[in-house]
């Protein structure tokens, strides 16, 4: 390599903005998907999605809904802990907010599963149950973005 070009490079790495785009990468929280909550969070979410998705296939199974149903309450207080957790290391705010709001709206969505008067009403609670399953599961596997 040339001196002028090692130069350049040099100089290149002293850009203020160079160094402003290393910082601000730097600011960006370490993502929590590799921690044992999250991976546990991502995976019932993830089998509990498998579940509804085949019942919208093909068709609801009452009889196994009581069990699925236990299983889902219990994946929204792990998304409960998940959200205190963050809260209590004050990390990651989005998130935090998310799993938060999944937590709250799991029995509802549950409850509209289980009360839906029709077939028609039942597929339409399975599908909003599924998006908020596959939505779980994504906002923890998304990278982290930087603030703002």
């Amino acid at each position: 390599m040339s001196c002028g070009l090692m130069i350049a490079a040099a100089l290149m790495l002293t850009d203020p903005a160079m160094a402003a785009a290393s910082a601000s990468t730097a600011s960006v929280e370490a993502p929590v998907a590799g921690e044992s909550l999250f991976q546990d969070i991502v995976s019932r979410s993830q089998t509990l999605k498998g579940v509804v998705d085949g019942w919208i296939e093909t068709g609801f199974d009452a009889a196994a809904f009581a069990g699925f149903r236990q299983d889902a309450e219990a994946l929204a207080a792990l998304d409960m802990q998940g959200h205190v957790s963050l809260r209590e290391r004050n990390v990651d705010g989005d998130l935090k907010c998310i799993l938060r709001g999944i937590a709250e709206d799991m029995p509802g969505r549950l409850d509209a599963v289980q009360n839906a008067p029709d077939d028609r009403e039942r597929g339409v609670a399975l599908s909003e149950l599924s998006h908020l399953l596959d939505d779980n599961a994504a906002v923890i596997l998304a990278p982290p973005q930087p603030a703002s």
